[in-house]
């Protein structure tokens, strides 16, 4: 237990300190987020580069705890290879928010970076069924190389199921990006509900467990600049990473989807009901930036930033925590509910928005 808690200890520090230092290094290098367009909320340009600390942070604590991370079912290969994606992703990331960098181009980080993770053996072999039984992934391959210690594959359903998950919680929480602090404390949240999932029982996984808590100590510390008002933002490498790392967390905890979509259940239906929106609109969903993302809509009704971010925090709890007692049909019957609150949520807020204009 004093591993634990040092390891949060020490990532929240870590990572209050590289803020700090990504502050000045942001203005001095003229990365910041100026206010202006509409979706934006902020009264003063911003320093960038938020993800690099955290990411630096991860990396950090992944090093000194490398024996504890090895000691269970992760291997070097698969660490190797969410390190080459999570590079990509601040590379990409940094560049985008100092060049502002086209939709195609900055599209092509975050396709590397999934490559990377499946090239590192990373990915969802089996899923469980909610009506009974496990279902298989892995049945459909294709050999690629044969080097080492042995024949790899492209395993059809299964790696074309993990490309798909991480990009659509990268996209999630990168469309999220809206509020100080709202995606790094969805993540801190998702990222303890892993842990303690890993310490229970029945899936006890202590090396996945350290993955998780470091994760959430590296959140913990930057959101110390990024409460409202921020004095940091995440940047694109950043809301990009935390919604990667979180997915692969996600995956190498045993393929334990469920929790990750409990938790980030309201943004995930935001994008997805966003996405729906636009297209309806005759507009590209991804190159279409606008104020009707369920935060930007609670804000306008008044409640302001802080208690946006909270509501957001409490409902990624409350889904999170019950994915911890739940069965896989629970899990089922709760993600429905979840589609009802926000339907209703969407129609509610759209309503008094409409009274008061």
């Amino acid at each position: 237990m004093l591993t634990y808690f040092t390891i949060l200890i020490s990532g929240i520090i870590i990572s209050a300190m590289l803020a700090f230092l990504a502050i000045k290094m942001a203005f001095r290098l003229g990365i910041m987020d100026k206010p202006g367009l509409e979706r934006k909320i902020h009264k003063a340009p911003t320093p960038l580069l938020g993800g690099v600390g955290i990411f630096l942070t991860f990396i950090v604590l992944a090093f000194i705890f490398k024996d504890e991370l090895l000691a269970g079912d992760l291997e070097v290969h698969h660490l190797l290879g969410v390190l080459a994606g999570s590079l990509f992703l601040i590379i990409g990331g940094v560049l985008d928010d100092k060049y502002d960098l086209t939709p195609g181009k900055q599209f092509i980080f975050p396709i590397l970076a999934v490559l990377a993770v499946v090239a590192g053996g990373v990915g969802i072999e089996k899923i469980t069924n909610p009506f009974g039984g496990l279902t298989y992934l892995d049945q459909l391959r294709i050999p690629i190389l044969n080097f080492g210690n042995g024949m790899h594959y492209f395993m059809v359903l299964a790696d074309t199921f993990t490309i798909l998950w991480l990009l659509g919680m990268m996209y999630t929480t990168k469309l999220l990006d809206g509020m100080d602090g709202l995606v790094t404390g969805v993540t801190a949240i998702g990222a303890f509900i892993i842990f303690l999932f890993t310490m229970t029982t029945k899936y006890y996984q202590p090396d996945i467990g350290i993955a998780a808590l470091i994760l959430t100590g590296a959140c913990l510390g930057f959101l110390i600049f990024n409460w409202h008002p921020a004095k940091i933002f995440l940047g694109e490498s950043g809301s990009l990473f935390l919604g990667f790392i979180l997915g692969v967390l996600a995956i190498i905890s045993g393929g334990k989807i469920a929790i990750a979509l409990l938790v980030m259940g309201i943004p995930i239906l935001d994008v997805a009901w966003t996405i729906i929106r636009r297209l309806a609109a005759g507009k590209n969903p991804l190159k279409f930036a606008d104020r009707k993302h369920l935060h930007f809509r609670l804000f306008d009704l008044g409640l302001g930033t802080r208690k946006t971010v909270l509501i957001f925090y409490l409902f990624s709890i409350v889904f999170g925590l019950s994915a911890l007692f739940l069965q896989s049909r629970g899990k089922l019957l709760t993600l429905g509910l979840l589609i009802v609150i926000m339907l209703g949520m969407v129609v509610g807020i759209e309503k008094k928005i409409k009274t008061k204009s």
